[in-house]
């Protein structure tokens, strides 16, 4: 039976070797026929705790290792947070 792939955001990374990943997916309501939006998060398994929060992860399905854990991380889809805008002062100071 072939593992199931999920890609998710991570949402928590404070536990040790394990990040939270909250997965979204759109399905159409039943009786309204309007798409909407619903999640889950996944605990998964980060051996070497190199993802944050923010990025974009893919997910994979393995057997338990702990009580709550059955997902692996398997790479990073694209990297997330804060990201640094660097200031260009020497326009700004000329302008003045």
């Amino acid at each position: 039976m072939p593992k199931r792939i999920l890609i998710g955001t991570v949402t928590s990374d404070k536990t040790d070797k394990t990040v939270t990943v909250k997965v979204e997916r759109k399905v159409k309501h039943p009786l309204y026929g309007k798409i909407i939006r619903r999640s889950k998060k996944y605990h998964a398994h980060d051996e070497n705790n190199e993802f944050a929060m923010g990025d974009t992860v893919r997910i994979e399905e393995t057997k338990p290792i702990s009580k709550t854990k059955t997902w692996k991380v398997v790479d990073r889809v694209i990297a997330g947070g804060t990201q640094a805008v660097e200031a260009d002062l020497e326009v700004e100071a000329a302008g003045n």
